[in-house]
C-alpha cells in the first residue's frame, strides 16, 4: 500500500482545497461565483425574483418538519422527499432555492446540473464526500457542512466500542449467548491487557478526533496521531504526540481510531496492507466513513490474529448487500470474527439531542443565505 503524502503539487487544486476543508486547516478560498439565482450576481444579471423561496430536504427526514419551519417561517416553504437513491430526485428538486442534504442519496453532477436557481446545498453533518463540491462550485453554489454537532456522540460511540472490544465486553456477550454451558470463566476473554500507558492511535485530528483524544487521555492512554494537513503545535496544545506516517501510527498502536474524511488520499487507506502492519492483537474502529476502510480485508485480519476486534459504524455501501464479505463473516458462528466484530448501522452521531441540533442547524444555514447573508462553513 502506497502510505497517504501531503502531495500538494501534484493535485488538482480543487481537491486540495476540498481535503484541507475536510480536515480542517482552509482559511481563504476564492469568492464564489454568483449565477442568476444568487442573492449577489454579477452586475448586470437578471435576478429571477420569487413570491417563496423553497428548501427540499432530500432524504433521511419524513416527519413534520417542524424544527425546520420553526426556523424557517417568514422565509421559505419546505418539504422532505425522503429519497433513497438519487434517481428518486428526478423532478423534485429542479426549482429549491436551498437544499439540505443527509446521508442516504448523493449529489453527482447529473443532478446538480439541473438546479436551476440553487445557492446552497447544506450537508446535514460533517462529511460531504456524498456531494460533488467542485461542480457546485463551478455552478456557483455554496457547499456547507453542519461540523459542529455529534462531536461528542460519535467520540463515545468510538470510546465505546474500543472499551467493548478491548475489555473483553462484546466477545464474552456473545461467547455466552451461544454456548453458557462449559465458558463462565475469565478465561473466556483471555489475553487483555490494559489499556492505561497503551497507545491509541488517531487518524485525523479533527473536532471528532481531538475529542476522542481527550478521552482516552482520560484512560491514561498515550495518544499518537496522524493529520497531514493539521497546523504544528496541536500536539503541545493537547499534549498528544505527533506522527510523521500512517505506518507509525499503525505500528505503534495497540487500537486505531479513524476519524478523517473519505476523499482520494484516504479511500482504502486502511487496507489489508495496513492491517499487517499492526501490531499482533490490535484493534480497528472506524466511526469515520466506510469506504475509509477496505472492509473486505478486515474477516481475515481476524482470523490470522492480527486484529483482536474491530469496531465498524459505517460501511462503503448502506445498506449493505447480502454478501458483503465482513457481514458474512459476522454473522458466521464458526468464522474468528463473528465474536470479535461489533457492527452498528452508521449510528455513532445520533442522539436526540444531537439530530434535533444537525436538523435546526441546516435550516439556519439556509435561513441566512436565503436573507441575502454570506453561507457559513463552506466546504467548497
Amino acid at each position: 500500500m502506497t502510505m497517504p503524502s501531503v502531495r500538494r503539487g501534484r493535485v488538482r487544486m480543487e481537491l486540495v482545497r476540498t481535503r484541507r476543508a475536510a480536515w480542517g486547516t482552509v482559511r481563504r478560498r476564492p469568492p464564489l461565483r454568483r449565477d442568476a439565482g444568487g442573492p449577489h450576481a454579477f452586475p448586470g444579471t437578471k435576478i429571477r425574483m420569487t413570491a417563496t423561496p423553497s428548501v427540499v430536504v432530500t432524504d433521511f427526514l419524513d416527519n413534520s418538519l417542524a424544527t425546520e419551519r420553526a426556523v424557517l417561517d417568514g422565509v421559505a416553504e419546505i418539504a422532505a422527499l425522503g429519497a433513497r437513491c438519487e434517481e428518486d430526485l428526478v423532478g423534485r428538486i429542479e426549482e429549491a432555492d436551498a437544499l439540505i442534504v443527509y446521508h442516504e442519496v448523493s449529489l453527482t453532477r447529473r443532478t446538480i446540473e439541473r438546479l436551476a436557481r440553487c445557492r446552497l446545498i447544506v450537508r446535514g453533518g460533517v462529511g460531504f464526500d456524498n456531494v460533488d463540491g467542485v461542480f457546485a462550485r463551478q455552478r456557483g453554489i455554496a457547499l456547507a457542512n453542519v461540523p459542529d454537532y455529534g462531536s461528542e456522540e460519535v467520540a463515545d460511540s468510538a470510546l465505546g466500542m474500543l472499551l467493548s472490544l478491548a475489555r473483553g465486553i462484546q466477545g464474552c456477550n456473545s461467547r455466552l449467548r451461544a454456548d453458557s454451558s462449559d465458558l463462565w470463566s475469565y478465561r473466556l476473554a483471555a489475553p487483555l491487557v490494559r489499556l492505561r500507558g497503551r497507545v491509541l492511535g488517531i487518524v485525523g485530528l479533527g473536532r471528532i478526533g481531538t475529542a476522542m483524544a481527550l478521552r482516552a487521555k482520560t484512560l491514561g492512554m498515550e495518544v499518537l496521531f496522524y493529520d497531514p494537513y493539521k497546523d504544528d503545535g496541536y500536539d503541545r496544545a493537547l499534549g498528544v504526540r505527533r506522527a510523521g506516517s500512517l505506518a507509525e501510527v499503525l505500528e505503534e498502536s495497540l487500537a486505531v481510531s479513524l476519524h478523517c474524511p473519505l476523499t482520494e488520499e484516504t479511500h482504502h487507506m486502511i487496507d489489508a496492507a495496513a492491517m499487517a502492519r499492526l501490531g499482533p492483537g490490535a484493534y480497528l474502529i472506524n466511526t469515520a466513513r466506510g469506504a475509509v476502510v477496505d472492509t473486505a480485508a478486515v474477516p481475515a485480519a481476524i482470523a490470522a490474529g492480527r486484529l483482536a476486534g474491530a469496531g465498524i459504524d459505517v460501511l462503503p455501501q448502506e445498506p449493505p448487500v447480502e454478501d458483503d464479505p465482513l457481514l458474512l463473516a459476522w454473522r458466521d458462528p464458526a468464522h474468528p470474527a463473528h465474536h470479535r466484530l461489533l457492527v452498528n448501522p452508521h449510528v455513532a452521531f445520533y442522539c436526540e439531542e444531537g439530530l434535533e441540533d444537525v436538523r435546526r442547524k441546516a435550516a439556519e444555514a439556509c435561513r441566512r443565505v436565503l436573507l441575502g447573508k454570506p453561507p457559513r462553513n463552506v466546504v467548497n
